[in-house]
């Protein structure tokens, strides 16, 4: 049964309730003012929960989470959960909801799949007021002498629509403004996510927001210069619009423990992490904070520690890698049909996925890890025993963990297991590139050390733009968009590829949120709908209750 967030927040951390703006009973905001109040204390241990490289419908690192945090608060470890915030898209495209499931969930989970305390809504707001006031500015005769051809920042809404790509904007005459080909990318991508996620206080926020860069001046190449927000003079009002999404979402797990759900990116278009606020609050809270990094540890992990931790100073003190025989038995051959069929040897052949997961965080971040099992009924005993065998060879900690099935009490073992990772831990963290490598050499350090590639390669204009971005913004980490279903930027090669090249289709500056994104392969900024999207199962009663999600 939940309990009112406020009343538990108080009694379970201290936190006064003052402090805590309620959205509803079970949801509330955390103020700045009281996070600030935080600095002095000690920080708690940081988790980070990553995964093997996913089947579409996720290995279950929320689920993992909840149940981690559930289950070290079981042991007497004082854990906060941090998460990032659901999108749309996928809740109602193929992945579902981001809640976690079974008896490892957030709640209220319907609200929390939803509209939530609106956060969402407002980076949109705040995106959208920028593409406006950015044509507006044309419209009106562009002192700033603003190239329509050469604008960079498009529109954005929180959902799978793929018609939205590339559209034609100012169709209709004068008084609709410059006609000129714009588009719109899924709001967990956009730049204004990444600040939220990357701010450190209201007024870093803003003054990210003003760094924030829409396009070039028309003039010759070399003359061109960059027209940022707070040119336009739209950054305040952005700030303004994102005033509260800075303060971070409390709620609960099913077993009545603080979570943290704040920010939301992805981590195959965007760094797929959760806020830098919640992060820093749930580590002064707890003895041991648990957040979790997207998709695979090629991606999330990667993007966790080489930008997040890199530009905040966070420093997580181990790594859970979440496994499912599912996902091996796909990284070995099988389709979906087989997912739930007895086949030990595409499992075991399935390993080498897991296995570049797991040397990656040791060896090139010097993490210590623990693999979490995610069991799932399907799974049978020879599956398990053949993979808790390849393991325990290997002298790699894991557990097969039923928290979905029996909550925190089924990842008790998991529990203990990273609460002796975290005390036999000797090894600091270390990052797989240093800031003062150029742009280009970042890109291929990860490629090839982390993805398994042999080099990479790009347009001639597209290395001419990472060298002059490497001049005029110095120690920017690179945020690489690529397929997570592949080591490779090819979805469709499974296991472990190496060998291949790496293509960087296009580069994005993000100097407010303080990286650059780089394309590689053909992943999409706005992905589409499948053919049998979970929209079609989600409804209401004539009483109120949302039915359908997951």
């Amino acid at each position: 049964k939940m309990r009112p967030i406020i009343d538990l927040a108080q009694d379970t951390f201290g936190i006064p309730k003052e402090v805590l703006d309620p959205y509803g009973h079970y949801k509330a905001k955390m103020s700045l003012e009281y996070i600030e109040s935080l600095k002095e204390k000690p920080d708690g241990k940081l988790i980070l929960v990553t995964a093997m490289s996913p089947t579409p419908a996720g290995e279950g690192k929320t689920t993992t989470t909840v149940g981690l945090s559930d289950a070290l608060n079981r042991i007497g470890k004082k854990t906060v959960a941090c998460l990032r915030e659901p999108s749309l898209g996928p809740v109602f495209g193929v992945k579902g909801g981001a809640a976690g499931g079974g008896h490892a969930q957030v709640v209220p989970m319907e609200d929390i799949n939803l509209h939530f305390t609106g956060d969402l809504h407002a980076i949109g707001a705040a995106h959208n007021l920028l593409a406006a006031m950015v044509d507006n500015h044309i419209h009106q005769g562009n002192e700033l002498n603003l190239d329509s051809r050469l604008i960079q920042w498009r529109r954005v809404m929180d959902m799978n629509d793929r018609a939205l790509r590339k559209i034609n904007v100012g169709i209709g005459g004068v008084a609709n403004g410059f006609m000129r080909e714009d588009g719109f990318d899924i709001s967990v991508a956009s730049e204004v996510m990444a600040i939220l996620c990357m701010s450190t206080s209201l007024s870093d926020m803003r003054e990210r927001f003003g760094k924030i860069v829409v396009g070039q001046t028309q003039a010759p190449l070399a003359e061109r210069k960059s027209i940022t927000a707070a040119d336009l003079k739209a950054h305040g009002a952005m700030a303004a619009l994102m005033k509260d999404a800075l303060k971070p979402n409390v709620v609960q797990t099913l077993e009545n423990n603080v979570t943290m759900i704040h920010g939301g990116p992805f981590a195959n278009i965007a760094h797929g992490c959760n806020t830098y606020m919640a992060t820093f609050a749930g580590m002064k809270l707890g003895d041991y904070c648990v957040t979790e990094a997207g998709f695979g540890a090629d991606l999330g992990a990667e993007k966790f520690i080489d930008i997040k931790c890199r530009l905040t100073g966070l420093r997580p003190s181990a790594a859970v890698i979440v496994a499912s025989i599912k996902a091996l038995k796909h990284h070995g051959g099988c389709n979906a049909d087989g997912y739930k069929v007895e086949n030990v040897e595409a499992m075991k052949k399935g390993l080498v996925n897991l296995d570049r997961h797991i040397h990656n965080i040791r060896e090139n971040y010097g993490l210590p890890v623990v693999v979490s099992v995610n069991h799932f009924n399907h799974d049978t005993p020879a599956e398990i025993t053949a993979l808790m065998d390849h393991l325990n060879g290997n002298s790699i900690p894991a557990v097969v963990a039923k928290h979905w099935a029996m909550g925190g009490a089924g990842a008790e073992d998991l529990a203990k297991a990273v609460v002796a990772a975290v005390e036999g831990s000797t090894s600091p963290m270390k990052f797989v590139y240093p800031s003062e490598e150029t742009l280009w050499n970042k890109i291929k350090i990860v490629a090839t050390k982390i993805y398994g590639a042999s080099d990479i390669s790009c347009a001639d204009g597209t290395k001419r733009k990472l060298d002059r971005l490497t001049k005029e913004y110095p120690g920017y980490p690179v945020c690489i968009a690529k397929t997570q279903s592949s080591f490779s930027t090819d979805a469709s090669k499974r296991g472990a590829p190496s060998g291949h090249v790496v293509e960087i289709k296009e580069v994005h500056l993000r100097a407010g949120a303080g990286f650059v994104v780089c394309i590689a392969g053909d992943i999409m900024t706005m992905p589409g709908l499948p053919k049998k999207p979970s929209a079609e199962v989600v409804d209401v009663t004539p009483e109120g209750k949302i039915v359908g999600l997951f």
